[in-house]
């Protein structure tokens, strides 16, 4: 696929699963749209396979001024107008006669299947401005890149906020992390639907790309009290009917990605592997975020010389290099032993590094040295602008703690490691990577054995996604009540965890009972 593509997500829908689509929508689920709309139809397959409902009117958006023409040539129905213009920020309502919109309409399409992010990274035409702050993102949260979204996300609630009020269906393919986020934001909008379903289908198959995506459809409803706390996830195959897999929603106020039903398809809340959720007492941290592993990633060679990623000897002061455990290194309960090391430039957020030029004379040559400055430079994340030469973000007091306890963010299992340096160095941990900190061993020691708990073990699935690019997030952390944990959890379970973790018996009842004595007075 060519960059431009790429960088609009262009990922035309097959004429054959645009047929199943309709065919699907209009024989199995009933749907008699009088009016069709397609925000992005691309070449018009979707448009086209739509002509099924014989609806009195359809209307097609599409940037692409030759795309235009093609489904103007495809589509001669009087009935069929295409509008070459951006979707957003567009209105559609007004294209409609006031009989079309009497009745029900359906909103269909296969918007891009690109990241807000993506397309700065490719130099693309920037998307619309969604505000962290509409988003709930605030702080370094929003600075350090989690108020990047899926231009999906913006075209679909785009067009739920237009069509709230009216009776309208909204069946859109977009990836399954885009959909539980429109399902989500309807919620936490209280906007009025009926029903809100996925139906998951092989991406490879239908696109060519791997990628969990869905079909996703939901029932808009003018009465905003008409506000299911569920949304069910099928399997669909075509011509296959679709077989349901579980269903993710809200209980209590809370999100789950899987929530148990009663006989009538009602949620129920008592279920004991939701017991854990609350607030961690302890704040999950990310790691270091330098995008530039080659010059500050480092590795030993058989002669004891460090060597960054372009294989170049490095010589700098000892006290800037530290012990780096990336994503990948997480397989064992323990690590105190490094196949890599990084180099810190600063001790918090935002501190002047210009100190390293007398601190650090051989550090700062190197970090200077033409060639390798140039590549600071060049770094395209929007958090180093303004901010200091070389800085680092995921950087502060909590870094430099002795021993820490981590997961990897992209861990289809869970395996949280208990961290540290046999020499007291502190260990870092990249930005794919969320920990704790601790100042004893035996408390890290305790807290890594109760995040591996079976009871925690359960639990933890029922909050996260494994089709998300990063299932154990620090939002999902944040969620583990560790008071909670340690009051649920017996001392005979943390030595049958350690036992089998593959541990040396090491923890004791004193130690348990002084971790949770410790862990009550942290607030």
């Amino acid at each position: 696929m060519s960059v431009s593509k790429r960088a609009n997500g262009d990922y035309q829908t097959p004429e054959a699963f645009a047929q199943a689509i309709c065919h699907y929508l209009h024989h199995d689920r009933g749907l008699r749209p009088v009016a069709v709309l397609e925000p992005t139809c691309g070449l018009g397959h979707l448009l086209q396979a739509s002509m099924i409902f014989d609806a009195q009117q359809y209307i097609g958006i599409e940037l692409n001024p030759e795309y235009c023409t093609t489904c103007r040539k495809a589509l001669t129905d009087p009935r069929v107008t295409i509008h070459n213009a951006d979707i957003f920020g567009f209105a559609t309502r007004k294209l409609f006669s006031a009989a079309a919109l009497s009745g029900p309409i359906l909103i269909l399409g296969n918007p891009p299947w690109v990241t807000s992010a993506t397309l700065s990274a490719l130099g693309a035409t920037q998307p619309p401005k969604q505000s962290a702050a509409s988003q709930g993102l605030h702080g370094l949260a929003a600075l350090t890149g989690e108020s990047n979204f899926d231009l999906a996300t913006a075209i679909i609630m785009q067009l739920i906020h237009e069509y709230r009020d009216s009776q309208a269906y909204v069946a859109m393919l977009c990836k399954t992390s885009v959909a539980r986020k429109v399902f989500q934001e309807i919620k936490r909008l209280q906007i009025g639907f009926k029903q809100c379903e996925l139906l998951e289908f092989d991406a490879h198959k239908v696109f060519g790309i791997d990628a969990s995506a869905c079909l996703l459809l939901i029932e808009l409803a003018p009465d905003a009290a008409s506000n299911p706390d569920s949304c069910t996830v099928y399997d669909w195959q075509p011509p296959q009917a679709p077989q349901r897999k579980y269903s993710c929603g809200y209980l209590n106020g809370r999100f789950y990605s899987q929530i148990p039903y009663g006989d009538q398809g009602a949620a129920t809340s008592t279920a004991a592997t939701y017991e854990f959720d609350g607030t961690c007492c302890l704040p999950w941290r990310q790691g270091l975020k330098h995008d530039c592993a080659a010059l500050m990633e480092l590795t030993l060679d058989a002669k004891g010389q460090f060597l960054n990623g372009l294989k170049e000897p490095v010589q700098v002061e000892n006290e800037y290099i530290f012990p780096l455990v990336k994503g990948s290194h997480f397989k064992a309960p323990i690590i105190s032993s490094f196949k890599k090391h990084v180099m810190v430039t600063q001790r918090q957020l935002r501190e002047d590094t210009a100190h390293l030029q007398q601190d650090a004379p051989l550090f700062w040559k190197y970090l200077s040295a033409p060639e390798h400055y140039a590549r600071f430079a060049a770094r395209k994340s929007s958090i180093y602008r303004g901010a200091p030469d070389f800085s680092l973000f995921g950087i502060g007091p909590y870094t430099f703690a002795p021993f820490k306890v981590g997961i990897s963010g992209f861990a289809k299992k869970p395996l949280f490691a208990l961290l540290y340096s046999p020499d007291g160095k502190p260990v870092m941990t990249d930005d794919t990577c969320y920990f704790l900190s601790f100042s004893s061993y035996e408390t890290a020691y305790v807290t890594m054995l109760l995040l591996n708990s079976p009871q925690v073990q359960a639990f933890l699935p029922t909050m996260t996604f494994l089709d998300a690019k990063r299932p154990y997030s620090k939002k999902v952390l944040s969620r583990i009540d560790l008071e909670k944990v340690a009051a649920q959890v017996s001392f005979a379970e943390l030595q049958q965890t350690e036992s089998q973790l593959g541990l040396k018996p090491v923890v004791t009842n004193a130690m348990f009972n002084y971790f949770r004595q410790w862990l009550s007075s942290v607030h």
